[in-house]
């Protein structure tokens, strides 16, 4: 096998379109056909079925595709470590991270780290909870925020950089606006604000709610926390919601009240595979974050 056939098949297999992974590629047609048939012969398996100009990636095809995704990534990493051992500080991070961290948790650190090493570059991704998991198992970025930090996954590394607070956010008219906290308990009767179902913070909140006797009533769902937001700034409804979410930003016609009886708390972590090295640049900024939370948590 050659690199060139394995890159061949596998923009064919994300496309399903050898044409279009042949423009993409910016060969010819002919020549993505004569690579991946030579590839196929030599594995003796067909790796797609044929459909006109359309293909399909066979069930075999999808295994070897999870493979040659997972090699590409350690030869890409090879490659990046090679570079970066002659100057870390210019090298590139790739990190992911969840929605409800996106505002503030990840560039005020991305901000500080940048005073200190201004060459380095940063590839950010936005996943959900059980995808930056994943993804850091199988390679497509080697470390990832994440709260609440997973406990004892194989594969997997996880670091506390923090607890924060889950805070409820009402509009200001709410009759609850002057209070100076809250139980979750009081808020049974209230309409609910949330984040969609398969949202790990989601299932924090419902499973808050669930202890202390109710399943909330949910009224709005959105897959973004401004949205979320804005929705309790129109009256429509509360959510509870990361403290740290409403920092500097907190919507007009709103207002945040601690919880309490019990507070409901996430842990906030950094998360990095446990059976391969990070990259040079990547290992100054995971050492740098738990440096730059401790101090902060210490302060």
């Amino acid at each position: 096998m050659e690199l060139r056939q394995i890159k061949y098949f596998m923009e064919v297999a994300k496309r399903e379109h050898v044409t279009e992974a042949a423009d993409a590629l910016h060969v010819a047609q002919s020549a993505v056909s004569r690579q991946i048939a030579n590839l196929e012969s030599e594995l003796g398996v067909d790796l797609f079925i044929r459909e006109g100009r359309r293909v399909k990636v066979t069930p075999i095809g999808k295994r070897f595709l999870e493979r040659m995704t997972q090699a590409m990534n350690v030869i890409d990493n090879a490659r990046l470590e090679v570079e970066e051992y002659l100057d870390p500080e210019q090298g590139t991070i790739r990190i992911a991270f969840p929605i409800s961290m996106a505002a503030y948790t990840l560039p005020s650190a991305i901000v500080a780290f940048r005073e200190q090493y201004p060459m380095a570059k940063f590839q950010l991704k936005q996943a959900t909870y059980y995808e930056l998991i994943d993804g850091v198992i199988s390679g497509d970025f080697n470390m990832a925020l994440i709260g609440p930090v997973p406990k004892e996954k194989k594969k997997v590394k996880s670091q506390i950089l923090f607890t924060e607070n889950v805070v409820a956010l009402l509009p200001l008219n709410h009759p609850f606006a002057d209070r100076e906290s809250l139980t979750i308990n009081e808020l049974q009767h209230e309409q609910f604000i949330l984040l969609p179902e398969g949202f790990i913070l989601r299932e924090l909140i419902v499973e808050a709610c669930v202890h202390s006797g109710f399943d909330p009533k949910v009224s709005f769902e959105g897959d973004d926390i401004d949205a979320l937001k804005g929705l309790v700034s129109a009256g429509l409804g509360i959510t509870l919601i990361p403290e740290i979410t409403l920092v500097e930003n907190l919507p007009h016609a709103t207002v945040k009240i601690p919880i309490i009886n019990p507070s409901v708390t996430r842990t906030v972590g950094i998360l990095i595979p446990s059976e391969r090295q990070l990259l040079p640049t990547e290992k100054l900024f995971y050492e740098f974050l738990l440096g730059f939370y401790k101090n902060k948590t210490s302060n």
